[in-house]
């Protein structure tokens, strides 16, 4: 199997630990503050990336912690906007919402660099938005102001992103994972502890099963896939491999939080399904072998 090829598989796995993460977060948070959750969150993420990557961490110099803390900003910001929305929002509509990602990343990197995508990225972001869509509007369908913060942390997210692809041409980002997320972990506790509703150590198994699941698989296992991906992977192919996070997301709901599941749900999973192949095929290498064979 092709790297590329693995890492594609590793990203959709890890877009199922991330819709999942929604159900969990929202389910853990409760009528707690967000920013204690993000800190341990964070904290444990760093302890366990600190241990799986030590050989890079004992290497790490001023321009590695330099990068973590530019890769930080728009990573902090971003998870914690979309958590602060899941307080006032469903997870299936924070989590569908979310993948406006897929279509900001190639606009925003037209109007900032003067890049533009590929046809193929740009018909793949489309397909995939319209699916979204699908998924997402209601008979009723309003913007509430978890909706707002969600919105914003999707362009966080995309910044994000594209800051990502930017410096891993340059370097290896192995190096500034750990931290990236250290800077993450002091931005929540900064947050936390100007915050006087923070509860410190919440008397809830809930709470701190979900810092758990957070930290280690839609924080350590995700960013790191993602970032190692992007060495091989385009911010737009990734952001569109992340619409299968709604679709994770939905079921996810649907099983923990007895949210519903619909027939939009299918019909705008296989867009966002097929917008991913769309992205992924080389149709002009796929042209000349056919050609080839036909000769």
């Amino acid at each position: 199997m092709e790297r590329k090829q693995l890492l594609l598989i590793l990203l959709i796995i890890g877009t199922g630990f991330w819709g999942i993460s929604y159900s969990v977060t929202k389910m853990a948070i409760g009528d707690y503050s967000p920013n204690t959750f993000l800190f341990y969150r964070f904290l444990l993420a760093v302890i366990v990336l600190t241990i799986i990557f030590w050989k890079y961490v004992r290497k790490t110099n001023l321009e590695a912690v330099k990068t973590g803390a530019i890769l930080a900003f728009p990573m902090f910001l971003g998870i914690q906007l979309q958590t602060v929305g899941l307080k006032y929002s469903d997870a299936s509509q924070c989590s569908f919402i979310a993948g406006l990602t897929v279509i900001i990343i190639p606009l925003m990197k037209l109007a900032v660099y003067k890049t533009n995508a590929s046809l193929k990225i740009w018909i793949a972001a489309l397909t995939a938005l319209t699916g979204l869509f699908i998924i997402a509007i209601q008979d009723k369908f309003t913007i509430n102001i978890g909706d707002l913060f969600t919105i914003a942390g999707a362009f966080a997210f995309a910044v994000y992103l594209i800051t990502v692809e930017k410096h891993s041409v340059l370097k290896n980002l192995l190096y500034s994972i750990v931290p990236m997320f250290a800077f993450c972990a002091l931005f929540t506790f900064c947050l936390a502890i100007t915050d006087s509703q923070a509860v410190w150590f919440p008397k809830n198994d809930t709470f701190w099963l979900g810092v758990v699941y957070c930290a280690l698989f839609s924080t350590a296992y995700m960013y790191t896939v993602s970032n190692i991906s992007q060495r091989y992977l385009s911010a737009e192919r990734v952001a569109v491999i992340y619409l299968f996070e709604p679709v994770f997301g939905a079921i996810g709901a649907f099983f923990i939080l007895g949210e519903n599941l619909s027939w939009r749900l299918l019909l705008g999973g296989t867009l966002i399904f097929a917008a991913t192949i769309i992205s992924e095929v080389n149709f002009k290498s796929s042209k000349i072998n056919f050609l080839a064979k036909k000769n």
